[in-house]
């Protein structure tokens, strides 16, 4: 048996579609189960044993409709007994089309249900106490007598990496023996960041908390300006305990890092999923826009994990999120870090 699975784009889309396979190769222990990712995606699903074959959308694919006609040619050869298209956008349903199989299961939308074999609604509502980013996924598994399993996502790092990790800080005079945060200080955009100075007096709070801890920053170049403002609006002692040049230079190599941290802290996105995958504790803060259950499911609120959003504090209506998405900053500015200290202090000392 041959199983393809389809997710493009996103970092942390990636990495939650990777529970899957887990499920799969239970099912299916002798199936062939293949990924269709972005190249830049490949670190975060690196050395998973349940993969076994990667095939790379790469850019040079996505910018020519020659070469992506080509691709679609080769993938037809292939002839799937099942094809899951988690992505769900046009480019995935032109693969499908074009895809040899008996089974094609995505999410329903009415312009490309004529594509697939099956076709599901995604879930409003958790029906597990789970995020409805993992419920929804295996809705696509179930045309395979496949159903919801507490599978969480799992990043595989070598021992090597592990080792150059700690090698590395270490050379930097962190001492692993006492607490080491990475800090989510700026989000994937400007509407799911934090604002700055609110962010920089959760910072004065965690070096409050715990005064032999060191902070490090994830960030990448282009956002050096940004993080060095976050940097500039904190107070002096918390600088000292900022060590603003350690992180990653690759993907990998932040998550080598990342899992000698005690704790992951700040905005919501792939870097909070990664943690969560490496087995590191996370603490949260969504943007007032999003709709936390989508990413945070009931069963994750334990020691381990917290997340945060406005509408845990004052009174917030579907209307509400609609109206945050056309200005966030507004609302932003309501989301106080009064609310979220005591949360983060009890996450601190747990």
């Amino acid at each position: 048996m041959k199983i393809l699975i389809i997710q493009q784009k996103m970092i942390g889309d990636v990495l939650t579609s990777s529970i899957l396979f887990e499920s799969l190769r239970h099912k299916f222990p002798e199936a062939q189960l293949d990924y269709l990712i972005n190249t830049h995606t490949y670190p975060v699903v690196e050395n998973n044993p349940f993969i076994d074959n990667f095939i790379f959308i790469t850019p040079e694919i996505e910018k020519s409709e020659l070469k992506f006609f080509a691709f679609l040619k080769t993938l037809r050869k292939a002839e799937y007994d099942a094809v899951i298209d988690v992505y769900g956008k046009i480019s995935s349903a032109l693969i499908c089309l074009f895809v040899k199989s008996k089974i094609k299961s995505a999410y329903y939308k009415k312009h490309t249900a004529f594509i697939y074999s099956h076709t599901t609604k995604r879930l409003k509502h958790p029906e597990n106490n789970s995020s409805l980013a993992f419920e929804n996924r295996f809705k696509l598994l179930e045309p395979l007598q496949i159903n919801f399993n507490t599978i969480t996502p799992k990043i595989y790092l070598t021992a090597t990496e592990i080792k150059d990790a700690k090698l590395y800080l270490i050379k930097h005079n962190i001492d692993l023996t006492k607490p080491l945060y990475m800090i989510s200080v700026l989000g994937s955009s400007e509407n799911k960041t934090y604002p700055k100075n609110y962010m920089a007096q959760l910072l004065d709070t965690i070096v409050e908390q715990k005064p032999d801890s060191r902070i490090l920053f994830n960030y990448i170049p282009k956002q050096r300006e940004d993080a060095k403002a976050i940097f500039d609006a904190c107070n002096q002692i918390t600088q000292q305990h900022i060590l603003f040049d350690i992180f990653g230079k690759s993907l990998r190599e932040f998550l080598a890092i990342t899992k000698h941290c005690t704790a992951l802290i700040g905005n919501e996105g792939g870097a909070n999923n990664m943690a969560k995958a490496l087995g590191i504790k996370t603490f949260t803060i969504f943007s007032p826009y999003l709709n936390k259950k989508n990413w945070f499911g009931d069963v994750e609120s334990d020691n381990q994990h917290v997340a945060i959003h406005i509408s845990d504090f004052i009174p917030y209506s579907e209307n509400d999120i609609a109206l945050a998405k056309k200005n966030i900053e507004a609302y932003y500015l309501k989301f106080k870090p009064e609310y979220i200290k005591p949360k983060l202090i009890s996450f601190l000392n747990k």
